[in-house]
C-alpha cells in the first residue's frame, strides 16, 4: 500500500482510521473545514450480481475504495449511499432500485447540505454504471441552484465523479486477468473485491454454465429475458480474495492521487 501525503489538516494522523463523518461531532468538522474543503461521498447500488454475487456488491465496493482514499488523503469521507439506479434489474429478488429522477434529487440535497456547510470540493466514488448519468445530471442541478442561492461559507463549488471500476489500471489489470470473460455485468473484478472484503461470499461460489453474451440493456422484463442469471457475459467463478486486494490497491491509489489534484484545481 502507498505511504500517504503530507497532513493536509490537524486531524490527519497515518495511526488514525478513515476520517469518516458520522464518526464526528459538528465542532470537529467546523474545524476540519478550516484546513479543508474536500470530501469524499461514496455511491453503490443494491441490485443482483448474477447467482452467485452479493446484492451489495456495488455499495460494498465503493465503499472499500471509498475508505481507502481517505486513508490514504486524509479526507473526510461521508457514509456511504448504498441505493442507485438499478430498474434494469428488478427482475431479480433483493433489487432495490431509485427511479433516475429520485437519485438525481437525492444527490442534489446532498450536494447542497454540504455546499452550505462550506464543502467546495466534492468527490463521488461510484459504484454502479447506472448511476453515472444521473449523477452528472445532479452535479448540473446543483451548479444552478447554487447560483442562485446566497452561501455564506461556501466561495466556489466543484463536484467530481470517481467511477472506481472504469480506471485504466483497473480495467488493465482485469482484461489481464480475465479477458473477455470479465463481462459488463457481475464481474469478476468486482466480485474478487468483494471477497476480499466479506471472506463469508466465498462460501456462496460455485462454477457457472455459460452466460449470456453482452448486449444493450432496456427495461427489467427484457433483462430477464436476455440475461438468464443476471450476468452479461461474465465469469464470477474467475474472481479470488488476492486479485480483489490487487484492485483495491490500484483503484485507491489512483483516486488518491485524482483527489488530491482536485483539491489544488482553481
Amino acid at each position: 500500500m502507498n505511504k500517504k501525503p503530507k497532513a493536509i489538516h490537524p486531524f490527519f494522523d497515518e495511526h488514525n482510521p478513515t476520517m469518516r463523518l458520522d464518526l464526528f461531532t459538528w465542532p470537529e468538522v467546523d474545524e476540519y473545514l478550516r484546513h479543508c474543503k474536500g470530501i469524499i461521498l461514496p455511491i453503490g447500488s443494491t441490485e443482483q450480481h448474477g447467482p452467485t454475487g452479493a446484492i451489495g456488491t456495488d455499495a460494498l465496493t465503493a465503499q472499500a475504495v471509498a475508505h481507502e482514499v481517505s486513508k490514504r488523503t486524509g479526507v473526510l469521507v461521508t457514509p456511504t449511499q448504498p441505493y442507485g439506479m438499478a430498474e434494469h434489474h428488478l427482475g431479480f429478488a433483493g433489487t432495490m432500485s431509485l427511479r433516475p429522477e429520485t437519485l438525481l434529487e437525492l444527490v442534489h440535497d446532498l450536494l447542497i447540505s454540504l455546499a452550505m456547510h462550506g464543502f467546495e470540493k466534492i468527490f463521488i466514488v461510484n459504484g454502479h454504471g447506472g448511476n453515472i448519468a444521473t449523477i452528472k445530471a445532479a452535479f448540473s442541478k446543483a451548479y444552478r441552484t447554487i447560483s442562485t442561492m446566497e452561501f455564506s461559507e461556501s466561495k466556489s463549488f466543484q463536484c467530481k465523479l470517481a467511477n472506481w471500476f472504469m480506471t485504466p489500471e483497473v480495467f488493465k489489470e482485469a482484461n489481464s486477468l480475465y479477458g473477455d470473460k470479465e463481462g459488463q455485468h457481475a464481474t469478476p473484478s468486482e466480485i474478487a473485491l468483494t471477497l476480499y472484503l466479506e471472506p463469508s461470499l466465498l462460501s456462496k461460489q460455485c462454477e457457472l454454465p455459460p452466460p449470456s453474451p453482452v448486449g444493450p440493456i432496456y427495461d427489467y422484463k427484457d433483462f430477464r429475458q436476455r440475461y438468464f442469471d443476471g450476468r452479461m457475459g461474465s465469469d464470477p467463478f474467475l474472481a479470488n480474495a488476492r486479485d480483489g486486494e490487487k484492485f483495491l490497491d490500484k483503484a485507491a491509489s489512483v483516486l488518491s492521487k485524482n483527489l488530491l489534484d482536485f483539491l489544488q484545481e482553481p
